[in-house]
């Protein structure tokens, strides 16, 4: 099991390395690119099957003790030690992780993003996974802090290198908001080592050890410092404005990433650091935590609704990034509520939220290479191709309800409407266990905290569930549905639809509806277990709480 976890940290580096070097001639094939493209694969293959086999030799019946545990000296002088560990906190995100990088190598093998040479980006993606889930799987505040750090280079250059439009200032953007949450947050990190003798995580967590030498001020003020670089990562509200940037410039794999794992690292930093090293400070701050989680509920969930009107030429990627702002608001509201079952719903939103969203990046991603446009007003009126002879020069034609998504690519469509779907909470699927438990935590929030203003905060969180269930659906109705359709169910061309969309040329002409490919066997591959699993964890939540549980008991009490 130590060797397993280590494992899991350190063969993407190694892998990242070995990117970089020339291909044994054995394993060159015709093509060094896909060469390279097939080790990215086969590495983070290997290191998927390692996280199964960690998940599996846990020992599921303590999940609250910390596991496959390694604890070496690494710099004496100043206390840092190279701690690793696993308990049922950590290990979703690890097989989370471990999961999703593989599936983005998997799907950038037949679909590379148009860039630089595929050594850098299989090597940047490798780097990528290793201080991803070295940040889920160290126990060491420096470490946390390295790891933390790791993930901003290969990801500034991931958007940098392969992204699109903007993605220059937005990679600019992503480096600076989140460098300098980071240097904020090591203060605070530092004020604890100093002030406890250790960085230790785990002796920090417990009431009789070394959080006993931390007085009400200092909790408060590294509260303060390592929150504001943790809600950086999360994203909370008004500290978000990097993302929607980020996102719509990324590639595919890049938001898939930057969604389903890196915003987890902020979340995972408050549960893992701020909750049981500080109490008294996020006792007092748990408030405002609440109340900046709840207006990033609202806010997000307004956001996408701007984005998806007609007319508004909203980008459905950058859509779904505000989703993500709305989303994550719900993981900071079970967080700030200081109890056990507004915590383990922050743990499930969590995963959940890295499920869904990614599936949802996947699919936008391949609905831009399918149409070549993101924009909701293009999808819901347009696809690419030229207009019929004497029309005039090539031209984005008007596409029938007949013509859109449902019609053109059944499969793709479905799957579409079903990420869609469990995006907006519905019962039976991953997204509506972590949102409910959250506002179950705010209904009754920790004792000392005001019991009205978490009501408050609940009441707009649930208002938020329905914003979202709006744009969500009108997202559906506008891509998937497309213009309106007689009682007999065929298109009516020519006809106006309810948006003001028509289905045929200015002359009357019906506009002929360009293929759209359906579903490839490589995209079933890559979008299957994320499907998958979104109905697993909406039918059987136990399996992800029975882990969370126990651990977040010993967590919020102490050690104990």
């Amino acid at each position: 099991m130590q060797l397993l976890l280590a494992g899991l940290v350190v063969l993407p580096l190694v892998g990242a390395l070995a990117a970089l070097l020339p291909a044994p001639p054995g394993l060159r094939g015709k093509n060094p690119d896909q060469a390279v493209l097939r080790h990215g694969v086969t590495v983070t293959g290997v290191v998927l099957a390692a996280a199964i086999a960690l998940a599996a030799g846990f020992d599921h019946g303590h999940p609250a003790r910390m596991q496959a545990t390694t604890d070496i000296s690494w710099i004496p002088a100043l206390g840092i030690r190279i701690h690793l560990g696993v308990d049922g906190i950590s290990l979703p995100l690890l097989v989370l992780t471990a999961l999703l990088t593989f599936l983005c190598a998997l799907y950038s093998y037949y679909r590379m993003p148009k860039g630089p040479s595929p050594k850098a980006f299989v090597a940047l993606l490798l780097t990528l996974e290793a201080g991803t889930l070295a940040t889920f799987a160290v126990l060491d505040l420096m470490l946390f802090f390295l790891a933390f750090e790791m993930v901003l280079i290969p990801m500034y250059f991931l958007i940098a290198r392969w992204g699109g439009a903007q993605k220059q200032a937005a990679a600019w953007k992503f480096i600076l908001y989140t460098l300098l949450g980071s240097v904020v947050m090591l203060l605070g990190l530092l004020l604890i080592g100093v002030k406890s003798g250790t960085f230790d995580m785990v002796a920090l967590a417990t009431d009789n050890g070394p959080k006993a030498q931390l007085s009400h001020t200092v909790q408060l003020l590294a509260v303060l410092a390592i929150g504001i670089g943790l809600a950086v990562k999360s994203p909370m509200w008004p500290l978000h404005s990097w993302l929607p940037d980020a996102h719509t410039a990324a590639p595919t794999v890049g938001s898939v990433l930057l969604a389903g794992v890196l915003l987890k690292m902020g979340t995972y930093g408050f549960v893992r650091i701020a909750l049981p090293i500080t109490p008294e400070g996020m006792h007092t701050f748990a408030p405002y935590l609440a109340a900046l989680a709840a207006v990033g509920i609202i806010y997000g969930s307004l956001a996408c609704l701007a984005l998806v009107r007609k007319g508004a030429g909203g980008d459905l990627k950058r859509l779904i990034a505000y989703s993500s702002v709305g989303h994550m608001g719900f993981v900071l509201l079970g967080i700030a509520s200081m109890t056990p079952t507004g915590v383990n719903g922050a743990l499930f939103a969590n995963i959940a939220h890295g499920l869904i969203t990614g599936l949802l990046f996947f699919m936008v991603g391949a609905l831009k290479d399918r149409t070549g446009s993101t924009d909701l007003d293009t999808l819901a009126r347009s696809a690419p191709g030229p207009r019929p002879a004497g029309s005039g020069a090539a031209a984005l034609l008007p596409t029938p309800s007949g013509a859109a998504l449902y019609a053109r690519a059944p499969r793709f469509g479905g799957l579409l409407a079903f990420g869609a779907v469990a995006s907006l909470g519905l019962p039976g699927l991953a997204g509506f266990w972590g949102e409910m438990l959250a506002m179950f935590g705010a209904f009754r929030p920790a004792a000392g905290l005001s019991r009205p203003a978490f009501l408050t905060f609940m009441v707009l969180a649930g208002l938020g569930t329905l914003l979202t269930a709006a744009y969500l659906l009108l997202v559906v109705r506008r891509v998937c549905m497309g213009g309106s359709v007689d009682l007999a169910g065929a298109a009516v061309l020519g006809a106006a639809d309810p948006d003001g969309e028509t289905g045929a040329d200015p002359d009357g002409t019906p506009a002929p509806a360009p293929a759209v490919p359906d579903l490839a066997r490589y995209e079933y591959a890559a979008w299957a277990p994320l499907a998958a699993l979104t109905v697993l964890a909406g039918l059987w939540p136990a399996a992800l709480l029975g882990l969370t549980d126990p651990a977040v008991q010993q967590l919020l009490g102490g050690g104990k």
